[in-house]
């Protein structure tokens, strides 16, 4: 039963942007994981640096995915914006590493 303070769909509208966010945080990890295979042998500085870099723009998203989850559907709106933009972020620096750290037979 819908209560006044209860807008239809809410949850599960909600259920399906964490689980958008959450394929590509997995699609992340995946690529993030690759590039530590390929930086570990080098002992690369840089590349480990950078690695730690994006494994902790990784963890920021995710914990703000999680207080998702407690905000209040006023709030969400502002949340999923601020998601929204970390995940693009967090994306162009995944590229930005591919680019500049893979060799030419590693870039996909």
């Amino acid at each position: 039963m819908e209560t006044q303070d209860t807008q239809p769909g809410v949850g599960s509208t909600l259920q399906a942007y964490e689980d958008k966010i959450a394929a590509q945080i997995h699609a992340a990890n995946i690529r993030i994981d690759e590039f530590e295979a390929s930086a570990k042998p080098k002992r690369a500085q840089a590349e480990v640096a950078a690695i730690n870099a994006l494994k902790s723009a990784r963890t920021h998203i995710e914990r703000m995915l999680a207080d998702l989850k407690t905000t209040r559907d006023a709030q969400a709106v502002r949340a999923k914006a601020d998601i929204d933009a970390a995940i693009v972020s967090f994306q162009a620096s995944l590229e930005d590493f591919r680019q500049k750290f893979t060799t030419p037979s590693e870039k996909k």
